[in-house]
């Protein structure tokens, strides 16, 4: 599979594409040879010595204990920490080359006579406290902070060539595979859905947004996000691409949209990014902001209903503590349903579940990494 080299993209030098291929290398063996091999020691050296009635729930139980006693976890639990390091620092280092052109190249697309979305800021916005008190995915500066004085593009910049390395090259050729997973889902899900409007909710740099973008007849797509230099660079991304969204900087707890504005309201792994207090006012927001008979779909880690094993848990707040991901475990331990219910949608109207491997557009070798899903009607 091949990376779009779009306008927005920084293009390597051979060094820098070298280290790029480096970095995909080192993330690859990782995610593919060490990381299942956790479940192997897990099995072989842990599972056997666990006495009975031993606490195996949460962080510090004995199964965590005795996990990170093993060499095997301390040792690729290390590795993948240095790889989102190096990998923020490759793509970091070619940005920062590129980014007074990048920046130029948004302002052109932003003040073009011919765009064809739309791009509205609010200076006045408070970026919440779960975004401005951590580096989320070890970021530097996380997704909101500006590295330059005026209209910076540099974390947009920076998530969007990342997250093709990240994903190990698997994400589509514009990152883009997972909004083409929602899409199939839902026409499965909901075969008569015909929305006129769709909201992307923390859309980062745009990615999954596009795919939404001619999904049915004249839809128009909204992205929103709270962090302007993602929103600025996912903008001039769109247009670059030929794309029409209407990206706006808000909070997705609570937005200036009327009430039933929307005929579709999606998210993409936000849910795990926001804190377990504004996890009911986005579920409030969503209802609001759909029309009578429309569709959420909130795409991001497991809950309780479907988080698997006491290993499987354990494993999935590995980011949590290492990653800079805390939000990840209360996460897990909600009742999504409920959730979705106290903020006003019927509970037999929603549905907590994986996306079926049909619907998937990885890879074969992937698939039995399906998206999981909360979705329901309003």
């Amino acid at each position: 599979m091949q990376q779009v080299f779009h306008d927005m993209i920084a293009a390597p030098t051979r060094d820098e594409a070298a280290r790029q291929d480096f970095v995909y290398s080192f993330l690859t063996h990782i995610r593919r040879e060490l990381w299942p091999a956790h479940r192997t020691v897990f099995e072989a050296a842990v599972k056997p010595k666990l006495r009975p009635g031993a606490s195996t729930r949460g962080q510090q139980s004995d199964l965590a204990r005795a996990m990170r006693a093993q060499p095997h976890w301390q040792m690729a639990s290390a590795l993948r920490v240095v790889s989102q390091e190096v990998l923020w620092d490759t793509y970091g280092e070619k940005i920062t080359r590129h980014l007074p052109d990048l920046i130029a190249k948004a302002r052109r697309y932003r003040d073009s006579n011919r765009k064809r979305g739309s791009l509205r800021l609010n200076p006045d916005l408070v970026v919440p406290r779960y975004h401005t008190a951590v580096d989320i995915h070890m970021q530097p500066g996380g997704y909101h902070v500006e590295v330059q004085d005026r209209d910076d593009v540099f974390e947009g910049a920076l998530f969007d060539d990342a997250m093709w390395t990240f994903r190990t090259r698997e994400g589509g050729p514009l990152n883009e595979n997972s909004g083409h997973e929602i899409l199939s889902f839902l026409r499965a899900r909901y075969p008569g859905l015909r929305p006129r409007r769709i909201l992307d909710m923390g859309c980062t740099a745009g990615n999954s947004t596009l795919a939404y973008v001619g999904s049915w007849p004249g839809v128009e797509v909204h992205g929103i996000d709270v962090a302007a230099p993602c929103l600025r660079y996912a903008h001039a991304r769109a247009e670059a691409l030929g794309m029409a969204v209407y990206f706006s900087q808000q909070n997705a707890e609570a937005t200036d949209f009327p009430d039933g504005h929307f005929d579709l309201v999606v998210s993409r792994n936000m849910l795990h990014e926001t804190s377990h207090a504004a996890l009911p006012r986005i579920f409030r927001e969503t209802h609001r902001l759909l029309a009578p008979g429309g569709v959420f779909l909130h795409l991001d880690l497991p809950s309780t209903q479907t988080a698997g094993d006491d290993f499987d848990r354990f494993m999935r707040n590995w980011d949590a503590h290492y990653n800079a991901e805390p939000y990840i475990p209360k996460l897990i331990e909600t009742d999504q349903v409920a959730v979705a219910t106290a903020a006003g949608f019927a509970a037999d109207h929603v549905a907590v579940l994986y996306i079926p491997e049909e619907h998937s557009f990885a890879p074969p070798a992937l698939r039995r990494a399906r998206p999981h899903v909360v979705v329901g009607r309003k």
